[in-house]
């Protein structure tokens, strides 16, 4: 007797059925082969910060969309899955946890916090895994990887002293985000740059040379200790004389110079700007 096909379709009674179904076969698995031209995918690792969204939904769906078509066509087609660790986005999911326990992970101490960060890991490392499951991907997990795995980090490890052994990489001075709360440094994709009112402090700064002063105008004076210079625009007619002198910083009776540069805008304040290069982005590409 024929069975009747549902009226509606029902993924409950078809996708975890199948997936097992895959699974089991090792459909997904791939070895090495000679004879077949090799197509690998490597899955930018998702954080381990709480669950997918749709964003990996559809990155996920576009490399299934690959891997599969490529084994359709006889390539050793292989899908590296893996979780990252986030840093400071896991360290933020943790500690928020532990504040509904009314505790910081200075309570804890390093050795105790680091197990609460491990255990959050565990615990949505492998919620993340299932939901890439549910969503059908036919990633090769006998090769499952998390970012801080001993094999991984020793591989990055050996990678990033071999590029600069090599001269391909170096090391350099460069402006980071400091976060005063979690006492470490942020990415830029990680700080929201909000704008607020200010107020102008007008300083004069001294010529060196005793022929006169120049008046800076900025919105944070608490910065003016780490100037390293003054910049007016080249095209200012006011400060062209006195472009390539030095003036004095006030409070800390050094010596920087005046230098031109586009940055400075001639109708903000008093067209003199004063260069923070480790306090501000911006400062930092005219230093």
């Amino acid at each position: 007797m024929a069975r009747e096909l549902p009226k509606t379709y029902d993924p409950k009674d078809v996708e975890a059925r199948l997936y097992r179904f895959w699974q089991d076969g090792g459909y997904f698995h791939t070895e090495r082969d000679e004879h077949k031209k090799p197509f690998t995918i490597v899955m930018p690792p998702p954080n381990v910060t709480g669950q997918l969204h749709m964003g990996h939904a559809m990155d996920a769906s576009l490399q299934d969309v690959l891997i599969r078509f490529k084994r359709m066509q006889g390539y050793a087609a292989l899908w590296v899955p893996g979780v990252d660790h986030a840093g400071i986005a896991t360290q933020i999911k943790v500690e928020e946890e532990l504040r509904k326990e009314g505790l910081t992970r200075y309570d804890l101490g390093r050795e105790k916090f680091l197990e609460r960060v491990w255990d959050w890991k565990h615990r949505f490392g492998n919620r993340i895994v299932e939901q890439q499951k549910k969503l059908g991907a036919s990633c090769d997990w006998d090769r499952a990887r998390f970012t801080m795995d001993e094999g991984c980090s020793k591989a990055v490890r050996e990678v990033f002293v071999s590029l600069y052994e090599q001269g391909l990489i170096y090391k350099g001075s460069r402006i980071i985000n400091w976060c005063p709360h979690c006492l470490t440094a942020l990415s830029d994709a990680e700080v929201e740059y909000v704008d607020k009112p200010g107020h102008l402090w007008y300083i004069r700064y001294p010529l060196s040379d005793g022929s006169g002063d120049i008046v800076v105008a900025t919105t944070r004076p608490e910065t003016m200790m780490g100037d390293t210079g003054v910049a007016v625009n080249p095209d200012d007619e006011r400060y062209k004389a006195i472009v390539g002198k030095n003036v004095i910083l006030p409070l800390m009776n050094k010596e920087i110079p005046v230098v031109a540069d586009d940055y400075a805008e001639m109708d903000f304040g008093t067209g003199c700007v004063k260069m923070t290069p480790a306090h501000d982005p911006n400062d930092f590409e005219v230093g």
